[in-house]
């Protein structure tokens, strides 16, 4: 998907809501355990109940690769879906990939080709020979890690060296690599404060935006500092929306949820 088709949806749905699909069989409706892939069954109801109230959806593969086999069965089945039936919203593989080369070109094979996913996650540590593989496919997009909502954080994303911190020098690398206008970048809505520099420099990017809710960022601080014209923001929600309820009405209540933060959106977007 072009980023243009993406702001297109945005406008559409008058939404830039981001559903996480980090389905978790500890918390899911009891009664689903008892169908053949418990997993799919989930996410195929939460995916028909909130289609219309979001942009995005974005499975943290994480939680599929726990369960073997049949995680990642379950995986291919919901990417499927929604490539089959939902075809304008925009898929990220919250993977968090990140090595040398060769071993990024298989990994973007993986999630471009294979599953067909619009765009992945990547850790730049490694830096261009393992960001620029993922770039290299046409109208795919890279999601770097930037500056994320963890407390950990801190630990290295905000060190400063030579005078700039270090997430600061993520982006402006990460400008200069080849196929760099496919680049979103990931900051987490707890680190909101930090966005005006970040617009600074990435004005124009996309940003994947996770924390607000159960983590605790607020959504309107998140858009006073870096909504853009072209709005640039996908704003996650997993936990607050997928198990808003544990009983049979779990698709009603997520889609409640997911209404309740698109009316938000469409606040903010009438201010644009």
């Amino acid at each position: 998907m072009t980023t243009k088709a993406l702001i297109q949806q945005i406008r559409k749905k008058e939404s830039f809501l981001c559903i996480g699909l980090d389905t978790d069989l500890e918390k899911i409706p009891e009664h689903l355990l008892k169908e053949e892939d418990p997993v799919f069954a989930f996410n195929k109801a939460i995916i028909d109940a909130t289609h219309h109230l979001c942009v995005a959806y974005k499975p943290n593969t994480a939680f599929y690769e726990a369960y073997g086999i049949k995680g990642w069965v379950a995986l291919e089945k919901t990417i499927t879906y929604l490539n089959t039936e939902y075809p304008e919203i925009f898929t990220i593989a919250d993977a968090k990939r990140g090595d040398i080369g060769n071993t990024s070109t298989r990994y973007a094979k993986a999630f471009f080709e294979d599953l067909n996913f619009d765009s992945v996650t990547i850790a730049p540590y490694m830096g261009k020979d393992s960001v620029e593989p993922f770039l290299a496919f046409e109208d795919k997009h890279t999601i770097l890690l930037a500056l994320t909502s963890n407390i950990g954080a801190y630990d290295f994303q905000t060190k400063e060296l030579e005078g700039l911190e270090l997430y600061k020098q993520v982006l402006e690398v990460s400008k200069t690599y080849n196929g760099s206008e496919n680049l979103m970048y990931v900051v987490g809505a707890t680190k909101a404060s930090y966005l005006t520099d970040i617009r600074k420099i990435v004005p124009n990017s996309f940003l994947l935006v996770p924390g607000v809710g159960a983590q605790g960022g607020s959504l309107s601080e998140v858009c006073k500092y870096g909504i853009t014209p072209d709005v640039g923001l996908l704003i996650n929600s997993s936990r607050g929306i997928l198990y808003a309820s544990n009983g049979e009405d779990y698709a009603i209540a997520a889609q409640q949820k997911a209404k309740e933060l698109q009316d938000l959106m469409k606040q903010e977007l009438a201010k644009l």
